[in-house]
């Protein structure tokens, strides 16, 4: 017997910081061949990736190994037999936090997501708002109870970034490693400071 690949489903919603999905793809990409990616676009990320890159759509589903439409319910990875490593919903708008939290799936990117947590697998939901009320908080509640990572994309300063994209790079390589993807270029806090880990990968692909 041959030994599949390792496959992360990308769920790109509407909220803002499209580029933080994008980047989690390009990083993947670059230093975790051994991965592969299937994406699912919503119709709010098409929007959003207009509104806050110069990027398509097309050029993002370029990114990945598989597309898959958000309207395909009977798309593979909408099934629980279909063997893949985890579920990376970045950024996760508050519309997918409920669909997820309330198992309401109207929608691929909603569905992929409950297949995680129905059949026990990594399922990380980068919540993209604030200020955040009652409901909300409740929503993560439920989520977490079912088995969700919630994880907003908060900044850290320890790496001592210069730039955006170091924000965002260290954010994505964290959210990564939360679905059990570690990349190589993560930097850890140590005591004393930051330092990239050179994590020894595993290749699954012969």
């Amino acid at each position: 017997m041959t030994t599949a690949p390792r496959r992360l489903v990308v769920g790109i919603s509407g909220a803002s910081g499209a580029t933080m999905g994008v980047r989690a793809l390009e990083l993947l990409r670059l230093e975790r061949p051994d991965v592969e990616t299937h994406l699912v676009l919503t119709r709010g990320a098409r929007a959003t990736l207009r509104d806050e890159t110069d990027l398509t759509s097309r050029q993002v589903m370029e990114l990945a190994d598989v597309v898959h439409s958000d309207d395909d319910l009977g798309a593979p990875i909408a099934s629980g037999s279909y063997p893949v490593t985890g579920m990376l919903v970045v950024p996760c708008s508050i519309k997918t936090l409920s669909s997820v939290a309330n198992c309401y799936s109207a929608n691929l990117l909603a569905r992929a997501a409950d297949v995680q947590l129905k059949e026990r697998r990594p399922l990380v939901l980068a919540v993209r708002e604030t200020p955040l009320h009652r409901g909300h908080l409740r929503l993560m509640a439920d989520a977490a109870d079912a088995g969700a990572v919630i994880f907003p994309p908060v900044p850290a300063f320890y790496h001592r970034p210069h730039s955006v994209q170091d924000l965002v790079d260290h954010s994505v390589r964290r959210m990564l490693e939360a679905v059990g993807l570690p990349t190589p270029g993560q930097e850890r806090w140590n005591g004393h400071g930051v330092a990239p880990e050179h994590v020894r990968l595993t290749t699954a692909r012969s």
